[in-house]
C-alpha cells in the first residue's frame, strides 16, 4: 500500500482516495437499506456517525490508521448488506 513507512505520502493518499470514497458511499447506502432493523432516527444517527468517522479519518496521515480504516470498512460493509449491525463499534 504505502511508500512511506509511517506517514502516508501524497502518492499513498491519492491511491487510497478512490477506495475510501467508494467504501464510504457504499456504507451510507447500506445504512439506508430496509433490511436493517433501524428506526428512521437510528438510521440518521448511524449515517451521522459514519460521516464523522470518515471526516476525522480524512485528516489522517498515518499509514497504519488508513489501513485500519479500510479494513474496518471492508469488515462492516458485508454485514450491513446482509441486514446485520456489526458487533464491534464501527457503526
Amino acid at each position: 500500500m504505502a511508500k512511506g513507512l509511517i506517514w502516508a505520502t501524497a502518492e499513498d493518499m491519492a491511491r487510497n482516495r478512490g477506495k475510501v470514497l467508494s467504501l464510504f458511499r457504499q456504507i451510507l447506502r447500506s445504512i439506508n437499506s430496509p433490511d436493517l432493523p433501524l428506526t428512521p432516527a437510528a438510521r440518521l444517527a448511524k449515517r451521522a456517525e459514519a460521516r464523522a468517522i470518515f471526516m476525522v479519518a480524512s485528516e489522517e496521515r498515518s499509514v497504519h490508521n488508513i489501513e485500519d480504516l479500510i479494513d474496518t470498512a471492508e469488515y462492516t460493509l458485508p454485514l450491513l448488506k446482509k441486514g446485520e449491525i456489526p458487533k464491534y463499534p464501527f457503526l
